[in-house]
């Protein structure tokens, strides 16, 4: 017989004070990382509230299911919900004493903010009067129901939730206060009649048949804590395929089977008067990494408050001298260290204190900036709490872009009109916009901008997404704006108090000046410092140095994989060396061709007269050699990959198109029919030379074969430079590429011209010229005949990009902004095969690999596709067994670092902070 699923787990202790636990940190898949981390917190002995966790599969199993629930399922959360009851000795919604209960998502994987929370569900008419007599206290039961139904009928029933925001405000404003913890009893009793009339109002009737009618008709806000349970678990479960829940995955690769667990839990209440509050907490600071405590607290306030931004917070390090509050500040410094050494991490913590008793209500490997993430894997190695290697996988490689992120010049001069808190370090400078969807327009034209918020939401993250930096006037250093950039490495400044936006109006005032930011206005904001500044700021890159290279000195001691980089021009190959590359992988030798030089190859291009194409080979040959002469040097006694020419020649002649457009307005202003002819003469050349396909055309080996006096000429030009330098007493180390060869005899008959070249040149110098001779493998049939091409070829470069483009029978250029995006979208491909490599391109570069290898033992194998720089190629990259990686300059460390953790990533366990 079939063993029955188990959905339901519980969480924390019995009536008689005994642990019940059902799970632990280990079952993040099923119970979400919420429910797993309170599992685990209340069974090392942390005060936390009971409850239960409906599992991540059976959310799958409710959305496969048409969003219903399978019988078996209701029945096990009825148990469940019953046992949580016995074990309080309170039922939810009772009349006389009510056990109210939260609401909460939990995915396997991070992800604050996107999905749903209901907190204290079991109120209703009735049962507020039972928390009334058994708390004594009108004003803080009217304020918990006041919240249950705002936050119900926003959440579960999908209500505009400025329609609440802006009752609210009109009460404070009638009553003349300035927050919410000033408003009465009384006040908060007439907003809840407010409240379910906006419900009332805004609900139809029709879509919720399980919900009671008022005499006119229209729906009631639901008294029955079933149909509130049931809606809630429901509106949590639902939240795993909201739009934002959608963007964040696919913007973190987290994957969309997964689904989210929902977490049903005795509620504990900050917001019981003065020796309550709540707040959320780091145990060290994730700006920064520094060990200090980290966070935000509220007095007199639910959890919602803090992250919302809607009141100023207080630093963590002062609860303990609140009075009231001291007995549970220092248990919760004292919960800071337990959780720390538990985890080996940095924790991310969510607590509350009612009326002067610590509860924990959540805990997580916490979220950091790249800067953070360094400083702290550092510090736990010198601390004892992990190793060397657990540092490195500790790491998020990608998030190595924040370190290169640029910073404000340190000579520019700054006016600073505000000021908030440094969030999220770098700097950015654009367009001040003040709505999300206006930052996602802009950058669709190209525009950079600065997203201007009150303070963010979830339904904001296209706008964050899309933005340079993000600055809010509210909220704290914990808050969604905060929390979102920095797992992003979005720049942002929080809390930027001087501002008063007009989000309407679409403009921001300065306080106390006379200072209008408009939308569209250029600002600049450095989220390291805190603040903003009008008008464009020059920025500077950083350089590598401290915490970074300490990092990636320990990964270079574990990687195997070498890390080169993609350069064309000495100032690209010095900055490559700076970043650590162990040679260039790539010369893209047509990006030489351009500027100044492009006529030059024109000329070559369009001439039919033999001298004129002599001079302009020449030409080339002078400049060419300077240029390898340059990057030879500033690459001395490294490897440096010389790609010969690649693309198709015509790519280098003017737009025909804006080519006939002049030639048709010299003729309609009858100016000079002598130039006319000639322009007519060029337009039908360049017309010829024109390809229906030109990345399947005449390029790559091709050209070569067809032109090579142009192959002879480039190694030539490298070959003279390589012999000036060893002449110098200098130890530079080219390799020559051919690029787009299919069949063998191609790479034959260029290998034998370019050693008659390397032959002449190296008696002219009086210098053995020995250099190593490749050829780029991006074409299917090259990789499956890889053992006949390495025969005469002494490494292969692998072109991915080229590759994925032949595999799939795409044309990156066409498909990458039309059908991608629908392709991702519709789950028929799971991630961009451009950004990162699709396993089948993997079996090519595999196959190849082999077959090359077994016709030539010595074979060099290496990479020089974009792929290079995706931290998860390079690991498919290191299982296949290439020599090196090459990528951009810029993304030199994160391949290190990436490199090192595929060596050790089947040795050690990674965080799950990334």
């Amino acid at each position: 017989m079939a063993e029955t699923a188990k959905r339901v787990y519980a969480f924390g202790a019995d009536e008689a004070g005994v642990n019940v636990t059902e799970g632990n940190r280990d079952m993040k898949s099923i119970l979400g990382g919420k429910g797993a981390n309170l599992a685990e917190m209340a069974s090392i002995g942390l005060p936390v509230p009971p409850g239960f966790t409906i599992s991540c599969q059976t959310c799958m199993e409710y959305a496969q299911g048409g969003n219903r629930f399978v019988p078996e399922a209701l029945a096990e959360i009825e148990d469940y919900r019953l046992d949580l009851e016995k074990r309080m000795g309170k039922k939810i919604g009772d009349p006389a004493d009510p056990l109210l209960v939260s609401v909460r998502s939990g995915a396997p994987f991070s992800m604050p903010g996107m999905m749903d929370t209901v907190l204290n569900l079991g109120l209703n008419d009735e049962s507020i009067k039972g928390l009334i007599a058994q708390t004594n206290n009108p004003r803080f039961a009217w304020d918990s129901y006041r919240r249950f139904i705002q936050m119900f009928s926003k959440v579960v029933m999908n209500i505009d939730g400025d329609l609440f925001e802006n009752a609210l405000t009109a009460t404070k404003i009638t009553r003349g206060v300035a927050g919410d913890n000033e408003l009465s009893a009384e006040d908060l009793e007439a907003l809840v009649g407010a409240f379910k009339q906006i419900f009332a109002n805004n609900v139809e009737a029709a879509d919720f048949p399980e919900l009671e009618r008022d005499a006119a008709g229209r729906v009631a806000f639901p008294q029955s804590p079933d149909t509130q349970l049931l809606l809630a678990i429901k509106a949590v479960f639902g939240s795993w395929m909201n739009d934002r829940a959608q963007l964040y995955r696919k913007q973190n690769r987290i994957p969309d089977d997964l689904g989210t667990a929902v977490n049903v839990q005795c509620m504990v209440f900050g917001n019981k008067g003065n020796t309550s509050a709540t707040g959320v907490a780091f145990t060290r600071d994730p700006a920064s990494g520094e060990n200090v405590l980290y966070g935000d607290y509220l007095i007199n306030a639910q959890g919602e408050d803090v992250v919302a931004g809607i009141r100023n917070t207080s630093p963590i390090s002062e609860l303990k001298n609140n009075p009231g509050l001291e007995a549970a500040g220092k248990r919760l410094e004292e919960v800071f260290s337990i959780l720390e050494n538990h985890y080996r991490d940095m924790c991310d913590i969510e607590f509350t204190i009612e009326q002067g008793t610590l509860w924990m209500l959540q805990t997580r490997v916490g979220k950091r900036t790249a800067l953070a993430a360094l400083h702290i894997a550092i510090d736990m190695v010198g601390e004892g709490l992990i190793s060397k290697e657990e540092a490195i996988l500790r790491i998020d490689p990608s998030q190595l872009d924040q370190l290169l992120h640029p910073q404000f010049d340190r000579d520019a001069s700054l006016e600073v009109v505000a000021r908030g808190l440094n969030a999220s370090p770098g700097a950015a400078v654009g367009r001040a916009v003040f709505a999300a969807d206006t930052a996602v327009a802009y950058a669709s034209e190209g525009e950079k901008t600065v997203l201007v918020r009150w303070e963010t939401n979830p339904d904001d993250l296209a706008g964050m997404v899309a933005a340079e930096g993000i600055l809010t006037s509210h909220g704290g250093k914990t808050s969604h704006a905060a929390v979102i950039a920095r797992g992003m490495g979005t720049p942002c400044v929080c809390g930027a108090e001087a501002l008063r936006i007009d989000a309407e109006a679409r403009r921001a005032l300065i306080a106390g000046t006379d200072i209008v930011i408009e939308e569209g206005d250029v600002i600049s904001i450095d989220g390291t410092s805190g603040i903003l500044v009008l008008g464009a700021v020059d920025l500077v890159l950083p350089e590598l140095s401290g915490d970074l290279d300490t990092i990636l000195g320990w990964a270079d001691e574990f990687r195997t994989l070498g890390v080169r980089a993609n350069a064309d021009n000495p100032e690209d190959a010095g900055l490559s060396r700076e970043f650590g590359a162990s040679g260039i992988g790539l010369c893209r030798t047509e990006h030489m061709f351009l500027g100044s030089r492009k006529a030059i190859i024109q000329n070559y291009i369009l001439s039919d007269d033999p001298a004129v194409r002599e001079k302009a080979l020449d030409d080339l040959l002078r400049v060419q050699t300077e240029d390898f002469y340059g990057m030879f040097k500033a690459m001395d006694g490294l490897p440096v990959v010389v790609r010969l020419l690649d693309p198709p020649l015509h790519e280098f002649l003017d737009d025909p198109r804006m080519l006939e457009v002049e030639i048709t307005r010299l003729e309609l202003t009858a100016e000079d029919t002598d130039l006319v002819i000639t322009k007519r003469a060029l337009l039908s050349r360049i017309d010829s030379m024109t390809e229906m396909n030109p990345m399947l055309g005449l390029r790559g080996v091709r050209l070569a074969i067809l032109n090579p006096e142009l192959a002879a000429m480039q190694v030539r030009a490298l070959a003279t430079a390589t012999a000036r330098l060893l002449a110098e007493g200098l130890h530079p180390n080219p390799e020559i590429m051919i690029p787009l060869v299919s069949v063998e005899p191609e790479l034959a008959t260029l290998r034998e011209e370019c050693e008659a070249v390397l032959e002449e040149v190296g008696e002219e110098f009086g210098r053995e010229l020995d250099l190593a001779i490749g050829t780029m493998i991006e074409l299917p049939r090259a990789a499956v005949t890889a053992d006949e091409i390495a025969a005469r070829a002494d490494f292969f470069s692998f072109g991915t990009n080229d590759l994925t483009q032949t595999a799939f029978g795409f044309s990156r250029d066409d498909v990458e902004s039309k059908f991608v995006p629908r392709y991702l979208e519709r789950k028929i491909i799971p991630f961009n095969p451009f950004e990162t490599l699709d396993e089948g391109v993997a079996k090519l570069v595999e196959m190849a690999v082999q077959l090359g290898r077994s016709a030539n033992p010595e074979l060099g194998l290496g990479i020089c596709g974009e792929h290079g720089g995706d931290p998860q190629s390079v690991k498919i990259f290191h299982r296949i067994g290439l020599d090196y990686v090459s990528c951009s300059p810029y993304r030199v460390p994160l391949a290190r670092l990436a490199a090192a953790q595929a060596a050790l990533e089947d040795k050690h366990e990674a965080s799950d902070n990334r």
